[in-house]
Order: structure tokens, then sequence, then C-alpha cells
């Protein structure tokens, strides 16, 4: 058993030695990749414990930050976030991670980036030709996890990514690949692993590109409606490992205050550091706080907070689960999200 966690641990690990070439060591590369919206964090849990999830892993939006976790769920859950994001823009996210018994867990994702429609304007007009645009990103998500023993578990997503600007379409797929192990070091310490995002470049196309050629300048009556159409780019998708350790610190039947420390190494960015915590009271209320992007000079903000709370149904079985979450980012508009999650 120990030699087939090896192997595991090495398939999650050599894509990330492979693509070494597509990380940056001392260059910014913000800015060169496509579908950062994937990038956005999600859950009001996870975001309020300041992004150090990848080890915690226990509710339903673990499909986004390592999709192992939903192999350690007790329940099937559904779980739904949505947020304000910056610049107008409205971020939401819905998942299902269903348990199977021995046959480990399934897990559905949608997730979606949009804006209301904007005029279009141009030079000639520029309070607006009459007509109106809008963009917008989509990924859904189909995971599978499964565990190895009653510590190790690994988990897999595929992934569908859609980009839309007025008439242009960029498409692309993704997988996921993560794990978590439970240790007996520091009240059972958990290290969770997960690579995201590594999948097919992007590239836009639509009739926005499209254009007319004539055949000859110098002559008349020479063809002047030869279509063709304007190659666009092909961009990298935000790849990113990400490493993580969470522990109780202290626990009780009353209580219980975990810490969790993610490091990130990102494609199109810095390496940088997500710190968290959370105070839970009788496993009912819960207290948390953190800090995004540690050590990354120019990040924006970083400080989160966060509230959460649990409700049992009686005879049911049923939890309703409702988080908050706060976070500072910097001079750009502050962030608020709000998750309702259901497990059944």
């Amino acid at each position: 058993m120990n030699k087939k966690i090896f192997i595991i641990l090495t398939i999650i690990i050599i894509p990330a030695l492979v693509s070494g070439q597509n990380f940056v060591s001392n260059v910014s590369k913000v800015g060169t990749a496509a579908g950062t919206f994937l990038e956005i964090p999600i859950g009001a849990k996870a975001v309020g414990m300041g992004g150090a999830f990848v080890s915690i892993a226990n509710d339903a939006t673990t499909l986004y930050w390592n999709a192992a976790g939903i192999a350690k769920l007790p329940q099937s859950e559904v779980v739904g976030v949505h947020s304000g994001w910056i610049a107008g823009t409205s971020f939401d996210y819905a998942a299902v991670a269903l348990k199977l018994g021995g046959f480990g867990a399934l897990g559905l994702s949608i997730t979606s980036l949009s804006m209301d429609d904007m005029k279009v304007r141009t030079i000639e007009k520029p309070d607006g030709t009459g007509e109106f645009f809008s963009a917008g990103d989509l990924a859904v998500g189909l995971s599978y996890a499964f565990e190895l023993t009653d510590r190790f578990a690994i988990g897999f997503t595929g992934k569908y990514i859609q980009q839309n600007i007025w008439h242009m379409t960029a498409r692309g797929f993704a997988l996921d690949v993560g794990s978590t192990f439970r240790t007996d070091l520091f009240n059972g310490m958990v290290i969770g692993a997960a690579i995201t995002n590594f999948g097919t470049d992007m590239q836009m196309s639509g009739r926005d590109s499209r254009r007319f050629y004539r055949v000859d300048q110098t002559k008349l009556g020479s063809n002047a409606r030869i279509p063709f159409n304007i190659e666009m780019d092909t961009w990298d998708l935000p790849l990113s490992f990400q490493f993580g350790v969470s522990t109780d610190f202290l626990k009780s039947d009353y209580y219980r205050w975990t810490i969790a420390v993610d490091a990130i190494h990102p494609s199109d960015n810095y390496h940088s550091v997500n710190i968290g915590t959370e105070m839970a009271l009788r496993e009912t209320v819960f207290l948390r706080g953190g800090y995004h992007s540690l050590f990354l000079d120019e990040a924006e903000g970083g400080l989160s907070l966060g509230l959460g709370l649990t409700s049992s149904m009686l005879f049911t079985g049923t939890q309703i689960k409702v988080d908050y979450a706060y976070r500072d980012m910097g001079r750009l508009e502050d962030v608020q999200l709000v998750s309702l999650g259901v497990s059944f």
C-alpha cells in the first residue's frame, strides 16, 4: 500500500516539475494567462480562512480546492456561492458532492463570472452605437475521488472552460488532481496537495475576427469581398500547484481551534502563502480569519474574516450551513461572499 501511495504522489508532483518552464521564477507573468476567473477563490468558508483550504477540504467547495476532499465528506452535500466581484461583475458557483459508499464520491460543479450589458462605443459614436455587448466566463467540472486507505484520498476533476466577449468565444479543457493525507503528528495534521488547470490552450474565434480583402487595390472590378479570419494568439491556462497543512491546535467536546497554511506556486505570478484559522464552538458556530497572498509584493489587500452557522434538522440527518466572508482587496473593491450548503 505504501508503494501505491508513492506512485500516486509521484503522478501528482511530476506534472508540476515537468511543466516547470511554465512556472515563474524571477519574472512576473501577470496577465499572460487565459481563464483567470479560474483563480478566483471559491466558498465563504475557504475565503474567510484566507484561502488556506487545500488540506482542510471538508465541504462541497473542495471541488475547486482539492477534489480528494469529497471522498472524506461524511455526507453528500450541495452548495451555492454568490459574490459581487470586482469591477461590477458577479461571481457564482454551485456544486454537488455525492457519496457512493464503497465506490468513492462523485462531484459536479459550475462556475460563472458574468457582467451586465455595456454600450458599444466607437470613436465616431462615443455615446454608443445603439448596440450592446457582454462578456462572461463559464467552467463545468466533473469530479471523482476515492480513498486508497483510511488516511489517504485522491481526486480528479475534468473541466470544460469557455470565455465569451461579444461575438468571440474561446474554449478549452483542463484537469485537476488532488490528494489529502492524515498523519499521526500534531493532533492528526492533514497534508493536502493539488495541481489545477493543467490543460489546453485558449484561443478566441468568432465573427468579430472576420474581415474582407480586395484582391487588387489598383484595378477596378476586382473582388473586394474575399473573406478571411484574423488568427488570434493562444494563451495558457493559469496552471497552479498548491500545497498545504492543517491541524487542530486545540480540541475538546465544546470547541475546536484549527490552523492552516498553504503555499501556492502559480504559472502566472510569483509564489505566495495563504494562512487561516477557524474557531468552532460545538461545531455549530464558526469564527474565521486569514490572510491571502502573503509575501506577494504586488498583492491587493489580503485580510479576510468570516462567520459560519450550522444547524441540524432533527430526525433527518440533514444539516444546513450558512457562511459569510469578507475579503480586503486593497485599492480594488472589497469582496463579500455568502455560501449556502445542505448536507444530506
